[in-house]
């Protein structure tokens, strides 16, 4: 009997982008290398604001010659204006699809076989699962999947420690270091100019990102998204989504760190933290310091 799961996700949204030019366009305006998002392969990516910060954060497929962007359903107008401010004489067209379509993660299962929409697995990480854009209309039912909800879907998630945008952070206040998007196949660091390019390079070759998603474990006591995460008094930064004892948070690294080589207790509200980092990630701790 299979594990695997399959829930509808009603809070993503699903954006079009075609024509002639809608290739250069959008591969001149996100973090990812548009060209890798193909039949079965999905691209991970953002589109960011000049000063480096995450406007919007989505998965890309390609669908003909449509890229489908799935997204935050309650962003998916303003992404189409958006992309409208930037389309000038490009041929392209852009239609904000989520009324007709809905957006599917499939996890805890090899492949999906026999599937009536757009299937590629999660460009992020690779026990997240599938990825599915299907007509709003088609019953969200597959051989070997049980029936699942997106919260079902968010234990998954964050119990492998990745963060969602507009959950966990909000938009227009980080930068894809912030939410580990360097880490998560986000950012292509080899592909030309984006808006907000120089600033993400910046922060990856001098190595200053200081702000990272981590795991966070709770001691029991009820979990608040958005509650100031501390230690002894001192910010360190903010909890993000949970799931009974498990969450994630957005933290200062090495403010952390002096915490816990010091046993002081790191808090959210009345809960006590246990805080790790993610199995995927390449950043460590870094060494204890004493200043800002």
């Amino acid at each position: 009997m299979s594990d695997g799961r399959i829930a509808v996700l009603p809070r993503r949204g699903v954006v079009a982008v075609g024509g002639a030019d809608a290739e250069t366009f959008l591969n001149d305006l996100v973090t990812a290398d548009i060209t890798r998002a193909g039949p079965g392969q999905a691209v991970f990516a953002a589109l960011l604001a000049p000063q480096g910060k995450i406007l919007f954060d989505f998965l890309i497929v390609r669908d003909g010659e449509r890229f489908l962007f799935d997204l935050p359903r309650t962003l998916a107008a303003d992404f189409v204006k958006r992309l409208g401010f930037y389309r000038l004489r490009a041929k392209v067209t852009i239609d904000d699809l989520s009324v007709d379509t809905h957006v599917l993660a499939l996890w805890g299962a090899e492949g999906v076989r026999h599937v009536d929409g757009i299937a590629a697995p999660d460009p992020r990480l690779g026990a997240l699962g599938w990825r599915v854009i299907a007509p709003a209309d088609q019953p969200p039912v597959m051989h070997g999947f049980a029936p699942a909800t997106e919260a079902d879907y968010d234990a998954h998630r964050i119990a492998l420690g990745v963060p969602e945008g507009g959950i966990d952070f909000a938009f227009g206040d980080s930068f894809p270091h912030d939410a580990d998007m360097d880490q998560l196949a986000g950012v292509d660091f080899g592909k030309g100019c984006y808006i907000g390019q120089e600033v993400v390079s910046r922060m990856e070759h001098r190595g200053t990102a200081r702000r990272r998603f981590v795991m966070a474990r709770a001691d029991g006591a009820p979990l608040t998204a958005g509650s100031d995460v501390t230690a002894g008094g001192k910010p360190l930064g903010v909890l993000g989504s949970s799931s009974g004892k498990a969450a994630l948070a957005l933290i200062r690294l090495d403010r952390a760190k002096d915490a816990l080589d010091a046993g002081t207790p790191v808090l959210a509200g009345d809960a006590t933290l246990t805080l790790s980092l993610p199995g995927w990630a390449t950043f460590g701790w870094p060494a204890a310091t004493t200043g800002d």
